[in-house]
């Protein structure tokens, strides 16, 4: 099966919102009767599903939502969600996941920014160079091109 032919299956599954992000980020889902609900999505592609439904979500220092996040509460809850556990900052979920290298980054991985050996900030990434991530104070949850070539890939285990 394409990705064009699960289109409409999504859609009435996932609603027109979610299957245009999934068709965005080359995501797939089990035709419907083959696995429940649940399992339908592998984890890294629903947490990256969740992240999304959080656009415009305030960011707070240490909120770990459902309302406000920062930048680890927002992949540790997108991860929780898709029923896979992370610690609570950027630097342990960093330890907590496979690292891989840029070109073998795929939607739904970690994207870890670093100064030297320093974690400082976590996002989801989309796909095509962007993340979904909880920026800073005064800022909201948001799709946004990676700024910096500093740094590193992990894929949730």
């Amino acid at each position: 099966m394409t990705a064009l032919n699960r289109v409409p299956s999504l859609m009435a599954r996932a609603g027109t919102a979610s299957a245009l992000t999934l068709a965005a980020v080359g995501g797939t889902v089990v035709a419907p009767g083959f696995a429940p609900e649940a399992e339908a999505a592998a984890p890294a592609t629903k947490a990256l599903q969740v992240a999304a439904s959080k656009k415009g979500a305030p960011y707070k220092w240490g909120a770990v939502g459902p309302h406000r996040f920062d930048c680890s509460g927002l992949t540790l809850y997108s991860y929780k969600k898709a029923g896979k556990t992370l610690p609570r900052t950027a630097a342990q979920q960093y330890n907590k996941t496979r690292h891989i290298s840029a070109k073998n980054r795929k939607a739904g991985d970690l994207v870890f920014f670093h100064s030297g050996s320093n974690v400082y900030h976590v996002g989801i990434y989309a796909g095509k160079g962007k993340i979904w991530h909880s920026p800073k104070s005064g800022d909201v949850v948001k799709l946004q091109k990676i700024w910096t070539r500093s740094v590193w890939y992990g894929r949730v285990k």
